[in-house]
């Protein structure tokens, strides 16, 4: 291996014992594989087993925690007890391959497309639409709907660790249920759960507690769990850089194992809500969390230098997302002293080679832009 990339393969040690072998994760991407009913595809299984060899911990695709949360055609379930084998399925497959199994789940909220849902009832923090084109008309929930969502999480998680997983990660990032309670854009609500920065926090911190005290109950001190969150909106009002810092303080001090950022550029800075604009969002966030907790960074790093340079940042941990889509190979080329063969843009006559399911094939030829080489 090359000595400046040794760094990147050294051992980090959780707030719960638990050691990753190196600093490089799987991050969760929605591969649309899975079967009608919810369950993994043996297509689905092998994809991820193949990503698993190099990495320390895959977060798998986010999963719906109740039928009204499903967010993507062919999204694996794991809204019920009957899902357990099929979760386990892919847990083992992943461990296996040497990697800790990280299920993400989530609601989606009013990003829920009419027809995956039960009677078509999209339902968000407030009834106020997703900014996208033909985006449905969501439902304000009922204080009564919001608490058994939280019992949902709950639930989901019991099943996760049922099923052998190493950890869950809440998903509190992209625009899903979990942030449309957090921001001032989609919450317009006068109860408990709206209204202030702190009480547009209730739900996600509730979402935290619960899924502690289930895993406090049914694992050991082994079992992870994470929380990945966006730091800002495009929107005004919406989140701001200064809102996200204030809740990543309060994350940082509820006893989770890792707070993991969702960035399309590692290096991407401020939109505004602090006073430093030139500083990165990274950095921002280091600043904030400090040792409390350690912070997986993510973004458009492609290369090994990508790599090195984020990782010089001081940023714990970092997913490698499309880079694992595009070279499966990628940790261990450079584990190896390979880093010059690491292929940085998808090949188009590759699928069987780098075992990608047919559904996540097609998003990525007919998404000019998002893999590089399309």
């Amino acid at each position: 291996m090359n000595p400046e990339y040794q760094d990147l393969f050294s051992p980090l040690t959780l707030k719960n014992g638990v050691e990753l072998k190196n600093r490089l994760v799987m991050a969760p991407m929605t591969n649309s594989s899975s079967n009608p009913d919810g369950t993994v595809t043996d297509a689905e299984v092998n994809y991820y087993a193949r990503r698993s060899k190099g990495v320390s911990m895959v977060i798998t695709a986010t999963t719906y925690v109740i039928p009204s949360g499903k967010g993507f055609p062919n999204e694996f379930a794991a809204d019920r007890d009957a899902m357990i084998p099929s979760l386990s399925k892919l847990a083992k497959a992943i461990q296996a391959q040497g990697a800790k199994a990280i299920l993400q789940i989530f609601h989606a909220g009013k990003m829920s497309p009419t027809e995956l849902v039960p009677d078509g009832d999209v339902v968000s923090a407030s009834d106020v639409p997703a900014n996208r084109e033909g985006a449905a008309q969501p439902r304000s929930l009922r204080e009564e709907e919001v608490e058994e969502i939280i019992e949902a999480f709950g639930e989901t998680t019991r099943r996760a660790i049922e099923a052998g997983y190493d950890g869950v990660e809440i998903h509190g990032a992209n625009g899903y249920l979990i942030q449309q309670f957090f921001s001032p854009h989609s919450n317009l609500r006068e109860d408990r759960f709206g209204g202030s920065l702190e009480k547009r926090m209730t739900f996600p911190l509730a979402i935290v507690d619960k899924v502690q005290s289930v895993v406090a109950e049914h694992a050991d001190d082994s079992f992870i769990v994470g929380y990945r969150f966006s730091p800002e909106e495009p929107e005004t009002p919406g989140i701001t850089m200064e809102e996200t810092l204030h809740l990543v303080d309060v994350l940082a001090d509820k006893n989770l194992d890792y707070l993991h950022v969702s960035l399309f550029d590692f290096f991407s800075k401020p939109r505004r809500g602090v006073e430093d604009l030139e500083k990165t969002r990274i950095a921002h966030l280091l600043e904030t969390i400090g040792e409390r907790v350690p912070l997986i960074g993510v973004g458009s790093i492609y290369t090994a230098e990508d790599a090195k340079l984020a990782f010089n940042t001081g940023v714990p941990l970092l997913a490698l997302g499309r880079e694992l889509v595009i070279d499966p190979d990628w940790v261990q080329k450079i584990a190896e002293g390979r880093e010059s063969e690491i292929i940085t843009e998808i090949n188009k006559e590759k699928q069987e080679e780098l075992v990608v399911p047919d559904p996540l094939w097609k998003n990525i030829i007919n998404t000019p832009g998002w893999f590089p080489g399309v």
